[in-house]
Order: structure tokens, then C-alpha cells, then sequence
């Protein structure tokens, strides 16, 4: 997009799209998410395009919403997830790309969709990283997408080609009919029935009153730099800033990067980070999520992380597009599944993420994890403004994340600093890097830097 004389919001609009077709065990355009957008005029604004709860115009929770537990086999660990028809909440993402396009966008929509309906149609080649997380997602992708994800039932291998000839001619006329086929025409009717007849809360009321939300994100400074991220109502910015604050107040830009004392205050940030998430008692989600930075020459930069939880199983005939499962999450729902009032926007821990100083924008970043977001971003913004660390090497250095019983820990730290670590905390030390840390992939426009976080199967591009 940018060479073909695009902007950052173009390009990173385009990454959308085509995220959807590449990573459908991360993201969907049936899915949610947010997008920060600096301009070179210096407009700023959050698009707020997370989930709503379903339910408007139906006459009372009458039904059961259909769940259907699944169980997913983690390394060393299984959990239950809650898919099925009755945990799809109002999607946003397709509604936000276009909004986005259309606010900020420079080339036509059809230039932006053309990459994404290519893959979709030509098959993308699977990498090993998704090739494993399809693998575990299978029970779920296969319920009502096997003729998608599962076509000799089983995931698709590392090397084969993964094709959704419904999602291309999806994108394909999405030019002409600018998605209200997805929320108020043939598609939206489709949906809607199928929802009712699988007992499922999403209404024909619900798709047509989706609006994407245009937010002032949320400031705060640390040391010289000013910092905006996600605001309220959802967390993850929130608590983004906290540790910030946190680290504002330590002297851990005069310690040695991953020495003993340096790893222990870090530490101590992320335990308080996750204790002023408990006492907060707020609610949100982003499990399986992907994120995209992008700046250009004009100094226009954006920051987008999308999610489409695990997926439902529900599959939208005709266009290849799975709806996502957020309604299913019980992280998401401390009161009960189904206990919000239809039309409330979602909280969500995705903390898209700009830094600048006088100068303008120097850092870009954002990350997926579910709650190792917060760590994922507080970790790799200290570690370029603190200490300068180029940012291939701040992405790519181990991390931590405090998950309330253990200090979770990457390798790479000397054993002098894991014994500090180990002083004060239960420590588990991974064998090797992981998905679980977040993938950060970030940006810094003035110092000719990017970086795609490998945990993720991240890739960055600068464009001469």
C-alpha cells in the first residue's frame, strides 16, 4: 500500500484484511478490536470497533443460548472454552476497517482489499506457528468451518495452503456494497436466522445499530515522553499507564538492563500492575490476538490490535467470515455469562500504543496476549525510552508476567538474576520463548526501526 502511494492507514487497513484471511486462529472480520491513529496534522483518536452484547429488540433472554464447551490441549495443560451459535457478541472489525478507510484512507477501497481477496482465493501457505495454533483450535474451527479450516479433517500442515474462496468473493464485492450486505442486507438476514434458529442472541437489531466509536485516547507521561493508549472503559491502557507511573518513580534507567536489580523492580511493577487489575475488579478479554503497526513518510502513524477470541464454530454462509465467541469467555463475565444488558460496548486488555517526545512519534507498538498485553508493551516501551535499546533487540529480549501465583520467565536472564528473582518470588522458567509472552510489533518512525515480534510469527517491512 505504501508504495503504491498510500498512507499508514491504508496500509495498516489492508494488514487487516489480509490478517483475517492469514491468521483465522487470531483474528476474523467477524471479530473486535481498536485502532490508534496519529495524523501528520496531529489529530489524534482511538476507534473503539470491540464486540457489543447482543440482544437488542428480542423480547427477553427467553432462550438458552447455545453453548458448547470445548476443550483445548495446551502444552502441559487443557482448558475449557464455551463456543457455539450463544457466545457470538456484535462484530466490529469489518465495521472498523471501513470506517477507518473511509475517515483517514487515501487510495480506494478496492486497492485495499485486493492483497487480502488474492490470499483468500489463492490459498496463503501455512507457517508452522499457525500450522500449530490451528492445530489447537481445530475442535472449534472444525464445528461448522470444516469445509474451511479442516477440508481433509484434520488442521492444515505446515507448507500446505489454507484457502477461503467464500471470503474472496466476500472481499471481492466488498467495494461495490461497502458491507452493509454484513450488517443490514442478504448476509445480516442469513446471520440472524441462523442465530435464532441455533439459539444464538445476535438480532437483526444488533447488526444494524453497531457504530464504531471515535475515542480520545488515553495520555500519560513518562520520564520525557508523552504516551497514548486505549482509554476507558476498556483496561488494558489503563493499566498500561499505572505501571508506567510505576517505573516513572524507580531509578531503572541507571541499572544494568536484565541485572539483578533491575529484573527485580521490573518485577515488582508487573505484581503491582496485576494486583491494581484485581482490586479494580473491572471486566475484559483478548485472547487470540494480532496486532499491526505501520508508519509512513508523512508522518501518519497507526496502531491496531484485533482479536476474534477462539472463534465460535459459527461459520456466516456464503462468506467465510467466523464469528467470534466473546460472549462465551467467563474472564469476561465475573457476574454470570449473559448478564450485561444488550447494546454495551465490551472492555477488552488490548492496548494499541504511540510514544513521542517533542519531536513527534518514536515509538508505535502493540501487542496480543490476553493479560500479558499490559506486560508485553509496559516491557519493550521501558526498554527503548530507559535505555535506548534498539528496538528489534527491546522486542526480541526476554520477559516476565506476574500471573498472580508465579513469576512467569523467558529464557535468556544470568543466573545471578533469576536467583534474585527467586528470592522474592515463585518463579517458572520457560525453555523457550513463547507465544504466551504477547507478540509485540512496533515501529520507530525516526530511528528507521521495526520489528515483528518472532513469538508470533511477527514480520516487519521498511519501505524505501
Amino acid at each position: 500500500m505504501l508504495r503504491d502511494g498510500g498512507n499508514a492507514f491504508d496500509a495498516i487497513v489492508a494488514a487487516g484484511f489480509a490478517a483475517a484471511v492469514a491468521e483465522p486462529g487470531f483474528t476474523s472480520l467477524g471479530g473486535g478490536g481498536f485502532l490508534l491513529a496519529r495524523t501528520a496534522e496531529a489529530e489524534e483518536v482511538l476507534f473503539d470497533f470491540f464486540v457489543d452484547t447482543p440482544g437488542r429488540g428480542a423480547p427477553g433472554h427467553d432462550r438458552d443460548p447455545h453453548f458448547l464447551p470445548v476443550t483445548i490441549q495446551f502444552p502441559g495443560s487443557e482448558q475449557v472454552f464455551n463456543v457455539g451459535r450463544g457466545s457470538v457478541a456484535v462484530p466490529g472489525v469489518l465495521a472498523g476497517l471501513l470506517h477507518v478507510h473511509r475517515r483517514l484512507g487515501r487510495l480506494s477501497l478496492r486497492s485495499v482489499v485486493a492483497p487480502a481477496a488474492v490470499l483468500a482465493r489463492g490459498g496463503v501457505v501455512v507457517t508452522g506457528l499457525q500450522a500449530y495454533v490451528l492445530g489447537l483450535l481445530t475442535p472449534i474451527l472444525g464445528l461448522e468451518g470444516g469445509h474451511l479450516y479442516t477440508p481433509s479433517g484434520r488442521a492444515p500442515a505446515e507448507g500446505e495452503r489454507l484457502r477461503n474462496p467464500d471470503l474472496a468473493a466476500f472481499l471481492e464485492a466488498l467495494p461495490e456494497d461497502g458491507g452493509s450486505r454484513f450488517y443490514s442486507g442478504e448476509l445480516a438476514a442469513r446471520i440472524v436466522g441462523d442465530m435464532h434458529q441455533g439459539q444464538g442472541l445476535l438480532t437483526a437489531d444488533d447488526l444494524a445499530a453497531y457504530r464504531v466509536l471515535e475515542r480520545e485516547p488515553l495520555e500519560v507521561e513518562y520520564r520525557d515522553r508523552r504516551v497514548l493508549t486505549n482509554p476507558a472503559p476498556s483496561w488494558g491502557g489503563g493499566l498500561v499507564a499505572f505501571g508506567l507511573d510505576e517505573l516513572a518513580r524507580s531509578d531503572l534507567p541507571r541499572l544494568e538492563p536484565d541485572g539483578p536489580e533491575h529484573a527485580v523492580a521490573l518485577a515488582a511493577t508487573l505484581e503491582a500492575m496485576e494486583r491494581h487489575h484485581v482490586e479494580a475488579a473491572v471486566r475484559g478479554f483478548s485472547r487470540g490476538t494480532t496486532h499491526a503497526s505501520v508508519a509512513d513518510a508523512h508522518g501518519n502513524v497507526a496502531s491496531m490490535t484485533t482479536s476474534n477470541g477462539e472463534g465460535s464454530g459459527y461459520v456466516v454462509p456464503g462468506a467465510g467470515i467466523m464469528l467470534n465467541n466473546m460472549l462465551g469467555e467467563d474472564d469476561l463475565h465475573p457476574d454470570g455469562f449473559h448478564s450485561s444488558p444488550p447494546g454495551q460496548r465490551v472492555a477488552s486488555m488490548m492496548s494499541p500504543s504511540l510514544i513521542e517526545d517533542e519531536a513527534g512519534p518514536d515509538l508505535v507498538l502493540g501487542s496480543g496476549g490476553s493479560k500479558r498485553i499490559r506486560t508485553a508493551v509496559l516491557q519493550v516501551a521501558q526498554r527503548s525510552v530507559d535505555f535506548g535499546t534498539p528496538l528489534p533487540q527491546a522486542v526480541a529480549a526476554p520477559r516476565m508476567h506476574w500471573d498472580g501465583e508465579v513469576l512467569q520467565v523467558e529464557p535468556g536472564l544470568a543466573e545471578a538474576t533469576l536467583a534474585a528473582l527467586r528470592h522474592r518470588w515463585p518463579v517458572n522458567l520457560w525453555p523457550e520463548s513463547n507465544l504466551y509472552f504477547g507478540g509485540v510489533h512496533a515501529v520507530a518512525p525516526r530511528h528507521g526501526q521495526a520489528a515483528g515480534d518472532a513469538r508470533r510469527g511477527g514480520a516487519a517491512q521498511i519501505v524505501a
